[in-house]
């Protein structure tokens, strides 16, 4: 079910990639609207960049003056021809490290060096690294993956804020940040090899905007299935995310730009206890409250020789 409000992506019959509106239980073709500012997700991100809530007011107008292609629950029904897609376009994913304390115990577990995890976490500046470039993040239903040269790899369930080139909060997904554990535990300087590789992120289903939701007052779960069977069931609460979004957001934007917006993830409060590992075949299943679900099959990439 399609959170209130919200943006999506979507291959259309004709097979293009389309920017989808889902107010109520309808769903839009913003693409086909002709209108620029809503041509893309990086068109509105930009158009609304300074002006976030006349941007959503503009959206929540448009079905007093557009016609709906068809029920939002089309989207997931394959009989129809549409896709859902990955909701970003040409946006980067950046994440934010150790911002619960659950995260903070397992990465001071799981290193040969804990106590630059255990200071990170009470210091002003936080954990902020890049996670990825468009091309290597995945959508609902498409495979997340887990690196050929990692023995320990683990799925991380995390809040994704969606901003615009100015850095203002317009919106919010279920993001997926896939982690080596065996490898950023080795050194910490590994840890872009442990957090970026292809197919390293999900993000999806949709973007609620940032309208009558509070994100601060989330369930978050996961659900790991292995042959059909539950292998881990998590869940934790985005009350207890340890730094407000605007810190997180204020030292993202430090001498940094954002020309086509960015989504950002806000950490894990999930980790499955360190004798587990993700095998190809698992499904990973990530349930924020009032975003929805993200769904991924996991598949294990092959080392280039």
């Amino acid at each position: 079910m399609a959170p209130e409000l919200s943006l999506c992506r979507f291959r259309a019959l004709d097979g293009q990639a389309r920017l989808g509106l889902i107010a109520g239980d309808a769903l839009y073709d913003l693409t086909g609207t002709g209108e620029l500012a809503l041509a893309s997700l990086e068109s509105w991100l930009r158009a609304a960049s300074g002006r976030v809530g006349a941007a959503i007011e503009e959206l929540s107008s448009l079905p007093t003056r557009a016609r709906a292609i068809g029920p939002a629950s089309a989207l997931q029904a394959s009989e129809t021809g549409m896709h859902l897609l990955c909701p970003l376009d040409e946006q980067e994913v950046w994440a934010c490290g150790v911002t619960y304390e659950m995260s903070r115990e397992a990465r001071m577990r799981e290193s040969d060096q804990p106590t630059i995890y255990g200071r990170v976490y009470d210091a002003p500046r936080p954990e902020i690294f890049f996670k990825a470039t468009p091309h290597r993040v995945v959508g609902p239903g498409e495979a997340v993956a887990i690196r050929g040269d990692s023995s320990w790899d683990v799925p991380e369930p995390e809040l994704a804020l969606v901003v615009t080139p100015g850095l203002d909060l317009v919106g919010y997904a279920v993001g997926n940040d896939m982690s080596s554990r065996s490898i950023e535990g080795e050194n910490p300087l590994y840890l872009p090899q442990a957090k970026v590789y292809d197919r390293c992120c999900a993000i999806g289903p949709f973007v609620r905007l940032a309208r009558d939701y509070d994100a601060t007052q989330q369930h978050v779960s996961l659900t790991i299935w292995r042959h059909g069977d539950a292998a881990f069931r998590g869940a934790t609460h985005t009350s207890k995310i340890h730094r407000p979004f605007s810190e997180l957001l204020s030292y993202l934007g430090r001498c940094n730009s954002f020309p086509s917006g960015a989504f950002v993830v806000t950490g894990t409060g999930i980790v499955p206890p360190d004798t587990f590992t993700l095998a190809e075949g698992d499904l990973v299943e990530i349930a924020i409250g009032g975003l929805g679900t993200l769904r991924n099959p996991v598949v294990r990439l092959a080392v280039d020789s």
